[in-house]
């Protein structure tokens, strides 16, 4: 007689070899036509969805993820949605929003004290916010990010969605790499174009600068 025993394991189960990329959220919405004139108004892509499907999809700018909405897509209560929307240059964004119609908070940003008036005088990232509603109430937040946390950007996909966000980065390379060559005896660095690139590419992912 054989005996088999089987050892119970405990174990954590993780997937990290497939790609998972947010594609849409499902927005609440009571009247779709009235929600489709307002997020056309904003100037977000209308994106093409199959006839007859009961869908209308947006895509905002710069977003690889979209919304849509439609008939029986969710039993959420229409304007329950909250959700953020990151940008470069807080200031241009409200004026681009006010001038499009769109009535948008004015902008402030956090203290040790609570919430104040104004952007970030710093502009520190995560920190400047504005607020705007479509009309059944879904909030949408923004928030002016220049320098992701560490660790929050996949280090093979540098991506500027900006000019402005482009711009700045270059500017605080060229800042670091000024230093770099004060440390190497003040030497002009031929090969300024490779620092920069690490430079940049090792910011926006949160992985150690180079030196």
């Amino acid at each position: 007689m054989t005996e088999t025993r089987t050892t119970e394991a405990t174990t954590t189960a993780t997937v990290t070899t497939v790609d998972m990329k947010l594609e849409v959220l499902v927005l609440p919405v009571s009247d779709m036509d009235r929600a489709t004139e307002f997020y056309t108004k904003l100037g977000w892509r209308h994106d093409f969805t199959p006839p007859g499907s009961g869908v209308v999809q947006f895509t905002p700018t710069g977003a690889d993820t979209s919304i849509h909405f439609g008939t029986g897509l969710t039993t959420a209560a229409p304007g329950s949605a909250v959700a953020f929307l990151i940008v470069s240059d807080i200031g241009a964004a409200h004026r681009q929003l006010t001038a499009a119609g769109i009535d948008v908070s004015d902008i402030f940003h956090y203290t040790a004290h609570g919430a104040l008036p104004g952007p970030d005088p710093d502009h520190s990232t995560y920190n400047s916010y504005a607020t705007f509603q479509d009309p059944d109430g879904n909030t949408w937040k923004l928030q002016e990010v220049t320098t992701r946390l560490p660790g929050r950007i996949d280090a093979a996909a540098t991506v500027f969605s900006s000019h402005r966000g482009l711009k700045d980065a270059l500017f605080r390379a060229a800042i670091a790499h000024g230093e770099h060559e004060k440390r190497n005896g003040g030497q002009y660095d031929e090969n300024w174009p490779d620092w920069y690139a690490a430079y940049m590419v090792a910011e926006q992912a949160g992985t150690e600068l180079p030196t």
